[in-house]
């Protein structure tokens, strides 16, 4: 899984250790000797500090872009990022782009900042990002001509599938003008949905704000008589926010994730399953993920700004159903009803996570000094890798049933829906 360089590292690199470009980490750790030939294993490039760079550091000038939704940890990424390539490396200039995408067309964005170690010296006990960020696409001629005349010779883009496609795209036509322009992306989703990225930063302090609201809603519905709590959690195409914050509390009877069908009515319905439920324990604590159920709900395909779909909101229905259900039934409940997205993603990063942000930052500077250029930062058995951008946003990363997660989730809940 060879990476596209710049040209020739001829800069002697001012790192202590580096590593070959030759070092490989294969997609697949177990082997099956009875499975199926075909299964495709690809060998990614070891990230790290090269022996030589293609940037010569005291010329380089570098960018900085955060885009899409907001994720605990990016300002510690900014942060990162400056620091490495500023102190490790002696790069003269580093731009903060503001306000995502939009800040690379110098007719709509703002005058980027130029990050200095005051400016960046508290920004990772915030949350959101300092730069700001917004979703939606850039006019790719008018931000190659942006980054040319600003003299722009290395830019980081961090965020998820649709930034990372605006970078592919950046770096392509940068290359058509024969610019040496590096894009590496940096991967950011709460979701933790990333192919080829074991687990994105902020999902654990995500998971960690949500198993806290968890408890909260344990509380309520535990403390009247028939009491239900719903807590709807990010997760648009993947449950791992719903799966790792139920195992995290242990309090949660039933956890409904996308990659599972959502079927309310019948005998083995989620609705009757809910109701033995209330008549043998007198309460219920439900986790739904925003993705779940959406066959249920009707739905004008719309696009978000990033061109992603739009999502109808799987809460409030489940909540009136509930609510509709145990009428018909003529059981009375109580039911509460919470909706903690926007708080679980723009807390500041845990330890955990700001730790893993600044690994991905310092391996992002370490490719791009390189000349290495159209890749994200992946992370695969604890080792961080190269990954082309165009095979990266080929695939999402889904919740495996048959995994220990879900095992685990299963084991927690005693729920049988699956």
């Amino acid at each position: 899984m060879d990476i596209t360089t710049l040209g020739e590292a001829r800069f002697p690199s001012p790192q202590r250790h580096t590593v070959s470009d030759q070092m490989r980490v294969p997609s697949r750790l177990i082997h099956d000797p009875s499975a199926a030939p075909g299964t495709e294993e690809w060998q990614f490039e070891l990230a790290g500090p090269r022996e030589r760079l293609f940037f010569d550091p005291a010329q380089t000038r570098a960018g900085i872009v955060t885009c899409g939704g907001l994720c605990p940890g990016l300002n510690n990424v900014i942060r990162s990022l400056f620091l490495e390539l500023h102190y490790g490396y002696g790069v003269k200039d580093v731009l903060g782009f503001r306000g995502g995408y939009q800040g690379l067309d110098p007719v709509r964005g703002l005058e980027p900042f130029v990050l200095t170690p005051s400016f960046v010296h508290a920004i990772h006990k915030d949350g959101g990002t300092v730069l700001g960020t917004s979703r939606g696409p850039v006019d790719i001629g008018l931000a190659v001509d942006n980054l040319i005349q600003r003299g722009i010779h290395i830019l980081f883009t961090v965020g998820g599938d649709g930034t990372q496609r605006g970078g592919h795209a950046l770096f392509k036509e940068a290359q058509r003008r024969g610019h040496p322009l590096a894009v590496v992306g940096i991967p950011k989703t709460i979701d933790n949905d990333v192919a080829f990225v074991s687990r994105t930063f902020g999902y654990l302090t995500a998971v960690e704000e949500a198993a806290r609201v968890l408890h909260c809603a344990h509380t309520e519905a535990h403390s009247v008589h028939n009491g239900i709590a719903l807590v709807k959690l990010m997760g648009r195409h993947a449950g791992f926010i719903a799966a790792g914050a139920t195992v995290a509390s242990q309090d949660v009877n039933f956890t409904l994730i996308p990659e599972i069908p959502l079927h309310l009515d019948g005998e083995q319905g989620f609705l009757a399953a809910l109701k033995r439920r209330i008549l043998q324990r007198a309460h219920a604590l439900v986790v739904v993920a925003e993705g779940a159920g959406q066959d249920l709900l009707a739905s004008a395909q719309s696009s978000d700004a990033s061109g992603n779909a739009k999502l109808q909101d799987i809460g409030p229905f489940l909540r009136e159903r509930i609510e509709q259900y145990f009428q018909a039934e003529q059981i009375p409940v109580t039911l509460r009803y919470f909706d903690p997205s926007y708080l679980i993603r723009s807390v500041p990063a845990d330890a955990e996570d700001s730790i893993l942000c600044d690994f991905f930052a310092r391996n992002a500077a370490h490719a791009a000094m390189a000349g290495k250029t159209g890749l994200v930062i992946g992370l695969l058995h604890d080792s961080f890798i190269h990954v082309p951008i165009d095979l990266l946003v080929s695939q999402k990363k889904r919740l495996d049933l048959n995994g220990p997660g879900w095992r685990a989730v299963l084991a927690a809940t005693g729920q049988r829906l699956d």
